[in-house]
């Protein structure tokens, strides 16, 4: 028995209520005696029509009413906002495995013209070329770091699973986590690329006794920027826990859009993480030696840009414009700064480590036949590598990400690739992001 507490508008309600129902009863017992004696056409029609109708209602609300264009069709729709935009395009399904320069969206006869920031036959190039890797996932982002477009974002699974992992944050972020270590150091700690670091033991490995040894007859000395260029954990150990602290870590990692939503033009999981107390826990977050620092191949494009752009964040973003059948325009993309995360003397530092790694470090065998090509000899070219197993070792995880800027700077891209390996090794990142930007620039 319902209990309607003697309001009045409650009753008039409970009493529509049981109008309804009776209404609905006569009509579905009348559309069950007409087909008994129609062979059932009618109720095939009534379903048909009183179906599609009820279905057709709940797709509208579903696609339309979460972004505030309630029941209207999307062709009724005048403007779009940026705020619109990511849940607009995932509730029109649009498919991120398929971009282009300009494409078609059809949400029921809506007939969307899309125009886009994708340069078609780097697109193209990056797609064909993931299928040759051997890698059991790839993904590539390329954007230009002076205005954040979208010149390409490409994905491959050897299962051949439609999931598009550019935007997942579900990857360790491995040693590329150091960029943003670096930056913290030479805003913080005085650090410079030319000051002397100290280590022992070896260079890619991370023990307590690598941090809490003082130096001795073995230990090494090393310049910060080969220290960045050759991925030596136990330096950035040392730095995490001597020289940055928690504070610091959490604070740079904020500044970089870690533990923060990265504002593109569809959904894009957060990239996190957790810096614990302790000390040893700090030198693996800093070194990037640790598991649960999670990044999007997106989020690592953004990371090379901050180097690339003089210290500055811009907003990705990919659509140029949207145009309804009518052709009105409802939607106009433009350049958005996000912040700047450091200074531009900070941005120049970074740089000077990241060429490094190109000409001495951990890149160095893949792109030294580059650097003998006449058209690379005006190209500022940085990088940083990282590679960590997942946490059963059952998969490799390989990144490389780069800045690449010509002389002039008008074809300036930075690009993230990440490579998911088995048992036996693909095409490693470095390589692959080599042919990328050896194609971009010689085609």
């Amino acid at each position: 028995m319902e209990n309607f507490n003697h309001h009045p508008s409650e009753w008039r309600n409970y009493q529509r209520r049981l109008k309804n129902k009776a209404l609905k009863k006569r009509v579905l017992g009348k559309a069950l005696y007409l087909s008994l004696y129609s062979g059932g056409a009618f109720l095939i029609l009534f379903i048909m029509f009183f179906g599609v109708s009820w279905v057709s209602g709940l797709v509208s609300q579903a696609s339309f009413g979460s972004f505030g264009i309630g029941k209207r069709p999307i062709h009724f729709v005048k403007e779009l906002s940026r705020e619109d935009l990511p849940v607009a395009l995932h509730c029109l399904k649009f498919d991120i495995n398929k971009l282009d320069d300009h494409f078609i969206l059809d949400p029921g006869g809506a007939d969307l013209s899309i125009e886009s920031t994708i340069n078609p036959s780097l697109q193209d190039y990056i797609s064909h070329f993931l299928k040759r890797t051997r890698t059991l996932q790839a993904a590539v982002v390329v954007l230009n770091p002076t205005d954040g477009r979208i010149l390409a974002m490409a994905n491959y699974n050897k299962e051949g699973n439609p999931d598009n992992i550019c935007l997942k944050a579900e990857f360790p972020a491995a040693s590329l986590f150091k960029i943003v270590s670096a930056a913290a150091a030479f805003e913080t700690a005085g650090f410079t690329p030319n000051r002397k670091v100290f280590f022992n033991g070896k260079k890619h490995t991370l023990y307590k006794k690598q941090l809490d040894q003082k130096n001795g007859r073995y230990t090494e000395k090393i310049s910060f920027r080969k220290a960045f260029a050759f991925s030596i954990n136990p330096v950035f150990g040392k730095l995490g826990i001597d020289n940055l602290g928690r504070g610091v870590l959490n604070d740079y990692a904020g500044r970089f859009y870690f533990n923060r939503p990265i504002p593109f033009d569809l959904p894009v999981e957060m990239s996190t993480i957790n810096i614990p107390e302790g000390n040893f826990g700090l030198a693996e977050i800093a070194s990037g030696f640790n598991k649960q620092t999670l990044i999007s191949p997106l989020h690592v494009s953004l990371l090379a840009s901050v180097a690339a752009n003089e210290g500055v964040l811009m907003k990705p973003w990919f659509v140029k414009q949207i145009t309804n059948k009518s052709g009105h325009v409802i939607y106009r993309g433009s350049p958005v700064k996000m912040i700047s995360p450091v200074t531009c003397g900070t941005a120049k530092g970074l740089k000077v480590l990241m060429r490094d790694t190109v000409r001495y470090g951990t890149c160095r065998k893949r792109f030294s036949s580059l650097f003998r090509k006449k058209a690379f000899k005006d190209i500022d070219l940085g990088a940083k590598t990282g590679t960590i197993n997942d946490s059963k070792d059952r998969f490799k995880y390989d990144w490389f990400t780069a800045f690449v800027i010509p002389e002039h700077g008008d074809k300036a891209f930075c690009i993230a690739i990440l490579g998911i390996h088995g048992e036996k090794l693909g095409i490693r990142s470095s390589e692959i992001g080599m042919y990328i930007i050896r194609h971009y620039f010689l085609s």
